[in-house]
Order: structure tokens, then C-alpha cells, then sequence
């Protein structure tokens, strides 16, 4: 239910340090309760949209409700096993996890709209089950919603509509009430995994489309800087890819490259009880070796043969086309080895060590720069916290862009429905922009008057007292 002036409500669970309060505060929404269990992020939180979260999901007994009324439920809920025993109704079988805590809210509050995010995987065969509850359940409570998901990133959108140079896909599952009697017919999916207004992927430049901070902002630059064994394995393949390049090989493997499966292809034997996946891998490998083994040989007697890397530091993935060395990719040391893209976006933020390394500057992203991934505005502060903490959060949480993009089309897609019970929702979707970037936010202090923080586009923040 709207309040006053407000053109809608909406409560914030499982809220991290609040991506869907951005994107739905930048159409104007207000938010009437928030949930988020993590202490730090619950702090960062109340820090910067002026709102307590709550570190209980639902009630304090089972007879108190304490999720007010509301518009729109928005949840990055987290995946568990639901129970697979006879033949029960989706939300039986949802029963003791966090999502039937979600069902209990909608079931006593039925908000218009409910926006709900996961990984990609929670639409895999592994968790199929998973799908058809959530699906069941919420169609059993009188939702609309599609039996296909959908899976977006921000890297579809163009920066004018608020995208971001990041591959993040994520399952959005976007439902809208229409009633018991209606909501089990099948809709299609209100966005579709493809670039949006014919932007194209490759257009993105991480230097001024992020942007990267320079030097002088970073003060401090040693928590960013490269250990002197990180720095030995970038050297160390760097000088592997200008060897190839000197020795004329003008286009890099595209698959994994693992220097303990380096042999010549005569000395090749490959049991016949290896999977299929490894035996490929094994002859390609042995196929490159043979081809260069020259330039190979020269290329390991300089790095001693990689005695001293770990194992994962033995193994190498180029995805960076025509790159000339590694300067000019984006790298990731993973456990499944050291990867390298294009220097055009970034892969996920994860909320592990992961952190992109910026191959230009031999240094990784800075928390501001992973907050600008996320499409959180320059003037979010993390406070006092270790970064590591921020790395964390901002690895957990939801992208701006991409939730406002999923959020405003599937309104428009089920405006009828939306205008009927909430035409507050309805015009400020309506009215509102393209881009949240655009979007002019409110905050209350008690302590001050209103402040009115405008992004501009190019990244710049005036802030003026209203």
C-alpha cells in the first residue's frame, strides 16, 4: 500500500547493503522494512539509506507479523534444498527454508509486485526441483508469473540505461498478483537474456566506462599492489604470451593451457578409461606443445619450468582475442588457474579473493571501483570496515542496473494488473528514467534538512540541501 506522497512501498530482504534499495529508491519508492542477518552489512545498510535492517526475517512469534504492508517485495534470497518427499504443494515442501519465510510475507501481504534474484544456477538441472517449487508456490498464491527465468547482466545494458562493464548473470524472478483464478496460465519471461537497444558488449572500455580511479586517489595503493609472487605469475605468463607473439604465433589457444600436460604428441598415451573432457584436453595441450616446442622450451627454462608456482598457477586461460600481452587484459587468478579477458568488462564480482586485477596498472579493483561495478553511487560509503568486508558484500550483492532494468520492464509488461492494485507503482515506473544513474534520491535525517543527491552522468556528484 502506497503512503501519502509516496508512489510506492517496499520491503528489502535478505538486503546485503542494499542493491534493490537503490533500484527501486531511484524510482521513488520507500522502503518499510528491510532484513539483512550480517552485522557489517546490515551497518553499511543503515549508513547509507538512513533505515535499520532487521536481523529477523519475518516475526518475533508465530503470531505477529512484523512485514507491514507493501507494494513490492524484493528479495536476493539465498538457495536451499526444498524437500522432495510425496507429492506436496509448493509450499509445504519449501517449509524450513528461507524462501518459505518469503511465501508467509506474500501470503499474508500479497504485494503487487514480488522481485526475487539468484545465481544462474538455481535454474540448472541440479536444482530443477528447486525451480518447480518456487514456480508452484507462488502461482498457488495467486502470482504470475513465468515457468522460464530470467537471466540477465549488466553488461547487456548500455551505460546510458544504467548498465555496467561486468558479466553478472543472475536469475531474476519477477511475479505480479493477479489472483488464484489466473495465475497458473504460463507468461513469457518480461526481459530476455540480449544486449539492449543494439548496444554491443564489445563497445565497453573499462578505463573511462568504470571509471578507473587514477593514482592520486587511491592514497595508500600497497592493499591493492600485487604480492611478489603474484607479480612473478603475471610476469611469468606474460612473458609466455610475447614469446608466441615474437615466434609469430598471432592467435593464442582458446583452451586451457596446463604446463604439466606439456609433452611431445609421439610420447602421448591417454588410458582408455579417461573422460572424454580430459582426454581432449590432454591431446590439445600435447598438439600445442609439439607445434612450439621451441619457443615453449626457451620460454621454461627462463621461469625454471614453474617449479616453485602452485598448481593452479600452472595453468593458463587466454580469452583476450588479439591482446598483445597482458598489460592489456583484465586478470583473474582462479583456482582453476590464471585467467585473462579482454580489457573491455570484468567478470563477477565474487565474494571470495578473487578481485579483478587491472593488467595495465599491475594492481587490483579498489573497492570503489567494485562498488562503481555494482552501479552503487559515488557517494556510498563503506565506513570504516575492512575491505575485505566490502569486497564480500559487494561480491554477495545485486546490480543496480541490471535489477531497476528487470524490475521497470516487468512492470510495464503487467501494467494492467500493476495500475489495478497499485497505481502508484504504475505512474512512477511510468515517469521514471531509463537509468537509475539519472534518478534524483531522497534521504530523511532528523538531524538535517533533506539532502538531494543527483549522479550526473559523467560520474560527478553535486550535493544541495532542499
Amino acid at each position: 500500500m502506497s503512503m501519502g506522497s509516496t508512489p510506492f512501498t517496499f520491503v528489502d530482504l535478505f538486503a546485503g547493503v542494499g542493491g534493490f534499495h537503490a533500484a527501486l529508491g531511484a524510482l521513488g519508492g520507500k522502503c518499510v522494512y528491510a532484513v539483512e542477518k550480517d552485522r557489517e552489512a546490515a551497518a553499511v545498510y543503515e549508513r547509507n539509506w538512513n533505515f535499520r535492517a532487521h536481523g529477523d526475517i519475518i516475526d518475533d512469534t508465530e503470531t505477529r507479523m512484523r512485514v507491514p504492508e507493501h507494494d513490492v517485495l524484493a528479495a536476493g534470497f539465498p538457495c536451499q534444498p526444498f524437500s522432495k518427499s510425496g507429492f506436496q504443494r509448493g509450499m509445504d515442501e519449501a517449509r524450513g527454508t528461507l524462501f518459505w519465510n518469503i511465501l508467509r510475507i506474500l501470503e499474508a501481504r500479497r504485494p503487487t509486485v514480488v522481485l526475487l534474484e539468484n545465481v544462474r544456477n538455481i535454474y540448472g538441472p541440479r536444482h530443477k526441483h528447486e525451480w518447480e517449487v518456487i514456480v508452484r508456490s507462488l502461482r498457488e498464491l495467486g502470482y504470475q508469473v513465468s515457468s522460464r527465468p530470467i537471466v540477465f547482466s549488466p553488461h547487456l545494458l548500455p551505460p546510458e540505461r544504467g548498465g555496467r562493464p561486468q558479466i553478472r548473470e543472475r536469475v531474476f524472478i519477477t511475479a505480479t498478483y493477479v489472483g488464484s483464478e489466473h495465475s497458473h496460465a504460463d507468461v513469457e519471461p518480461s526481459v530476455l537474456r540480449q544486449p539492449i537497444d543494439g548496444w554491443s558488449p564489445k563497445s565497453w572500455e573499462l578505463h573511462s566506462d568504470l571509471p578507473v580511479q587514477p593514482d592520486k586517489e587511491l592514497g595508500n595503493r600497497l592493499r591493492l599492489n600485487l604480492t611478489s609472487a603474484e607479480t612473478t605469475w603475471v610476469e611469468a605468463w606474460n612473458d609466455f604470451v610475447l614469446s608466441l607473439r615474437r615466434g609469430g604465433v598471432s592467435k593464442l589457444p582458446g583452451f586451457p593451457i596446463w604446463v604439466d600436460a606439456f609433452i611431445h604428441m609421439d610420447d602421448l598415451v591417454v588410458p582408455d578409461s579417461t573422460a572424454h573432457w580430459k582426454a581432449t584436453f590432454l591431446r590439445k595441450n600435447a598438439e600445442f606443445y609439439t607445434r612450439h616446442r621451441e619457443l615453449i622450451e626457451g620460454w621454461l627454462e627462463r621461469w625454471d619450468y614453474l617449479r616453485d608456482f602452485p598448481a593452479s598457477r600452472r595453468k593458463f586461460e587466454w580469452q583476450a582475442q588479439d591482446a598483445e600481452s597482458l598489460l592489456d587484459t583484465v586478470i583473474h587468478l582462479r583456482p582453476s588457474g590464471l585467467r585473462v579477458k579482454q580489457a573491455t568488462y570484468t567478470p563477477a564480482l565474487v565474494a571470495i579473493t578473487q578481485t579483478s586485477i587491472l593488467g595495465d596498472l599491475q594492481r587490483r579493483l579498489s573497492p570503489r571501483e567494485a562498488a562503481r561495478l555494482q552501479g552503487l553511487p559515488e557517494w556510498f560509503d563503506f565506513g570504516d570496515q575492512p575491505e575485505s568486508a566490502t569486497y564480500k558484500q559487494l561480491g554477495n550483492g545485486v546490480n543496480v542496473g541490471a535489477a531497476y532494468h528487470v524490475f521497470r520492464e516487468h512492470v510495464r509488461k503487467t501494467i494492467r494488473h500493476v495500475r489495478r492494485r497499485a497505481p502508484g507503482l504504475a505512474e512512477a515506473v511510468y515517469a521514471g528514467a531509463l537509468s537509475p544513474d539519472a534518478a534524483v534520491e531522497r534521504y530523511w535525517d532528523p538531524e538535517r534538512p533533506v539532502i538531494l543527491r543527483v549522479r550526473r552522468p559523467s560520474g560527478a556528484n553535486i550535493q544541495t540541501a532542499g
